[in-house]
């Protein structure tokens, strides 16, 4: 088998690269687990010394690889270098609080001296998606590794240049041998990798299927696991919202990387009161950005990483006006690319479509109407996802206690669900399982 990498854009094939066989697996698994028993007694230092050189490196290359980045899963230049400097920062965050995150706790019992003490696991798997193709890696890669475990990474089968660089990137920062590792093997593979006993955890970052697929098999083997699956984010707004600001950052929560993030705002629900104006301007902004080249400066949406990927979204579109959904703009391909297809806003959208049941991994915005904030509270949680979600409003107590009862990991008042280094993570129901980031 090879690992194909293919301009999303274009479709031009950049490179082929060929699986690793099972004695490279093996050898890599058998350098994790004696840098795993080294890593753990070398203490904090060369750790944090080896973060601050991985970021200095990607610091250093941020335009070579944000172009690698643009290039093999079509995120547009000026968000793949933002990437690539949100995972310096990662890096650093973990190199300068680590020691103290890791420090022993003292707990006061009637023994003469009681601690809670963090001691590494060994080595971790991290099974990661293209959509991020470094920072979904750099953000699990960060703290496993200050926390003095080796990392193995299988990385999403359209990304094995990002794959490879990364790999590449820790060996040139200095990384000893082991430290970290990407292996390219197909997904059917990896049952026994992560079964293998030189393999400590597994963190995913997937869809709802695969963490389960993962999730069951980490769990007949009794090995912990950290997932964070699907979102279908909904984004409230009340009444009294700042329509101007709330319609400027609606753009970027829907279609930030094409709308391939699970925290971006994939469920629009608004006040009757506004709901014709905010998608009116909803529509218009969209309509005004420019779609092309993602290597082109002035490009603000570029394709999907591939072409089956855009023809999923297209069906799911097409199913939520057939369910009776109304479509306000696109919802078609852009003729002359491989993998592109037009912005797009549904309207009267209602539970139990396609459109609000489903997560749309794509550039299609949904509007939902709620008369009120409770039934604002009660779309927003009619939901199997619970990743993130934000609420509208110049009332940010009011803003606050329903982000307290919305169902999912993060909520933000008055700002774009996002990740953080200095806030854990993650989601419940159905979007995850325990949380990254954070102390």
């Amino acid at each position: 088998m090879e690992f194909l990498s293919i301009n999303p854009y274009t479709g031009e094939t950049l490179a082929a690269l060929p699986e690793h066989e099972d004695r490279h697996v093996e050898r890599a698994l058998g350098r994790a687990a004696t840098m795993a028993r080294i890593w753990r007694e070398g203490g904090l230092a060369p750790r944090a010394a080896l973060l601050h050189a991985v970021a200095r490196l990607l610091r250093e290359r941020q335009g070579a690889y944000a172009t690698l980045i643009a290039q093999e899963m079509g995120k547009p230049i000026r968000e793949a270098r933002h990437e690539v400097l949100k995972c310096a920062w990662v890096c650093e965050h973990y190199a300068e609080h680590g020691a103290a995150w890791l420090a022993d706790e003292p707990v006061a019992t009637d023994a003469p001296d009681s601690r809670v003490v963090y001691e590494p696991l060994g080595t971790i798997l991290g099974i990661m998606p293209w959509n991020f193709p470094f920072w979904q890696v750099l953000r699990a890669a960060a703290p496993i590794l200050m926390a003095g475990n080796t990392f193995l990474l299988k990385h999403a089968s359209n990304v094995p240049q990002c794959a490879l660089a990364l790999e590449a990137l820790f060996r040139d920062a200095g990384a000893p041998e082991g430290t970290f590792q990407t292996l390219l093997v197909r997904a059917s593979r990896m049952e026994a990798v992560i079964e293998d006993d030189r393999v400590h955890g597994v963190t995913l970052t997937g869809s709802e299927t695969v963490g389960r697929l993962v999730g069951a098999i980490a769990g007949r083997a009794l090995k912990p696991i950290v997932t964070e699956l699907g979102g279908s984010d909904a984004f409230l707004v009340l009444e009294d919202a700042d329509l101007d600001f709330t319609l400027k950052h609606a753009v970027d929560a829907r279609l930030h990387n094409a709308g391939q993030s699970c925290i971006s705002a994939k469920r629009f629900i608004v006040h009757a009161s506004l709901a014709e104006a905010f998608a009116e301007g909803l529509a218009e902004r969209i309509a005004a950005l420019k779609h092309g080249d993602p290597l082109h400066e002035d490009t603000d949406l570029g394709p999907l990483a591939r072409a089956d990927l855009r023809d999923e979204v297209l069906g799911q579109v097409q199913a939520s006006l057939r369910e009776g959904a109304s479509l306000r703009l696109g919802g078609v391909a852009i003729q002359g690319t491989h993998a592109a297809m037009h912005p797009t806003l549904l309207t009267d959208v209602s539970p139990g479509m396609t459109a609000f049941d489903q997560e749309i991994f794509g550039p299609v915005a949904s509007i939902t109407v709620a008369q009120d904030d409770m039934h604002a509270l009660q779309l927003a949680n009619t939901s199997r996802f619970g990743l993130g979600g934000s609420v509208w409003t110049r009332d940010v107590a009011r803003g606050e206690a329903l982000a307290r009862a919305m169902e999912c990991g993060a909520v933000f008042v008055n700002a774009t669900v996002r990740s953080d280094p200095r806030l854990p993570f993650g989601g419940i129901k159905t979007s995850g399982v325990g949380r990254e980031l954070g102390v």
